[in-house]
C-alpha cells in the first residue's frame, strides 16, 4: 500500500522546520511536569482530588499543545514524538498513583498500561516511517488505521474511557473489559500496520 496524495500541505514534514524549541513543545514539557508533580503529590498525601487534577492537567495540556502547534504553525515530527512520550509519562504517573490509592485497580490498570505504553506507543511512533508530520495525518497512509487510532473519537476513547469508568464507577470488571477491548483493537491495528508495511529508508544520504 502506498501513500496517497493529499491537498493539505501541512500533512508533509518539512526538514527545515524541525526544531525542539517551539511554543508547542515548551507547553508539552510544562504540562507534563505539572501533571506528574501533581500525581506525585497526590500519592504522598493520599489525595484522590489531586490525582484527578493531575489527569485534568494532562488532558487539557495535551489538547492545548496540539492547538498551539497547529495555529502557531510549529507542528513538527520532533514535537509529535515528544508529545507521544510525554503522554505516556503523564498516564503512568496518574495510573500508578491511582493503584497506590486503590490497589484493587491493579489488574485493569496494568492491562491498560500495556495497551497504552507499549502497543499504542509502537503504533503512534510508526508514523516516523513516512514523511508525515504526526500520526494525526496517518490517513494519507492508511485511512482505516487512522480512524481506529487517531481520529478524534478514537483518541478520546483511548485516553478517556478507561479513566472515566474507573473514577465514576469503581467497577474493576468493567474497567478491565474496556482495557482489554482497547488492547485487542490496538493489537489488530498492529497486524494491519504490518500488512501495510513499514518502509525502510535507503542507504543513500546516510551518515558515514
Amino acid at each position: 500500500m502506498t501513500v496517497t496524495e493529499d491537498s493539505g500541505l501541512d500533512v508533509w514534514a518539512d526538514p527545515a522546520a524541525e526544531r525542539l524549541g517551539t511554543p508547542a513543545n515548551v507547553l508539552t514539557v510544562v504540562r507534563t511536569l505539572a501533571a506528574v508533580a501533581l500525581a506525585a503529590w497526590a500519592a504522598v498525601e493520599g489525595h484522590l482530588g489531586l490525582l484527578v487534577l493531575s489527569l485534568a492537567v494532562y488532558w487539557v495540556g495535551d489538547v492545548a499543545d496540539g492547538i498551539v502547534a497547529r495555529y502557531a504553525r510549529c507542528e513538527t515530527r520532533i514535537g509529535a514524538v515528544l508529545d507521544i512520550l510525554c503522554d505516556r509519562f503523564c498516564a503512568a504517573a496518574f495510573y500508578l498513583g491511582l493503584v497506590w490509592l486503590h490497589p484493587e485497580y491493579a489488574l485493569p490498570v496494568m492491562v491498560y498500561l500495556a495497551e497504552f505504553m507499549v502497543v499504542d506507543c509502537f503504533l503512534s511512533l510508526a508514523f516516523l516511517a513516512w514523511p508525515i508530520r504526526s500520526p494525526n495525518y496517518f490517513y494519507v497512509v492508511d485511512r482505516t488505521t487512522w480512524v481506529w487510532n487517531w481520529s478524534k473519537p478514537a483518541k478520546a476513547a483511548n485516553s478517556a474511557i478507561f479513566a472515566v469508568l474507573l473514577l465514576t464507577t469503581g467497577w474493576t470488571w468493567l474497567a478491565l473489559a474496556a482495557a482489554s477491548a482497547l488492547l485487542v483493537l490496538k493489537s489488530v491495528s498492529v497486524v494491519r500496520l504490518v500488512r501495510v508495511g513499514l518502509p525502510v529508508p535507503g542507504a543513500a544520504g546516510a551518515i558515514g
